[in-house]
């Protein structure tokens, strides 16, 4: 697993994530869809901040998970989205008007 950059540690980033938390209710977005209750831990970026980093910073593009829900999205050993975390990607896309192929192609998909 990689280990946290300086981007985690800027304000930028502590500011965008108090909002996601805060508008997520500090609840797990993942859980919910699953009818359970689940404080966030993490916020993850939906479309990975290495690959789209003009979106890193976008509160649209952000989720509130629990650590395990987080670890459902990312395939570890290659740091690739598992198919959980590309249905995200997908949804967004349709949610937003962005071309999910453009997406997919960025991703290496």
């Amino acid at each position: 697993m990689k280990t946290a950059d300086s981007f985690y540690k800027s304000k930028k980033w502590e500011n965008i994530r108090a909002r996601a938390l805060k508008r997520d209710g500090y609840m797990c977005q993942q859980s919910k869809r699953y009818g359970l209750a689940r404080s966030a831990e993490i916020v993850h970026h939906i479309l990975p901040r290495e690959v789209f980093p003009e979106y890193q910073f976008s509160l649209w593009n952000l989720i509130s998970l629990t650590n395990k829900e987080h670890d459902k999205l990312h395939d570890r050993a290659s740091d690739k989205l598992t198919a959980e975390g590309m249905r995200l990607v997908r949804k967004l896309a349709r949610d937003r008007g962005l071309s999910i192929e453009a997406l997919e192609q960025r991703l290496g998909v």
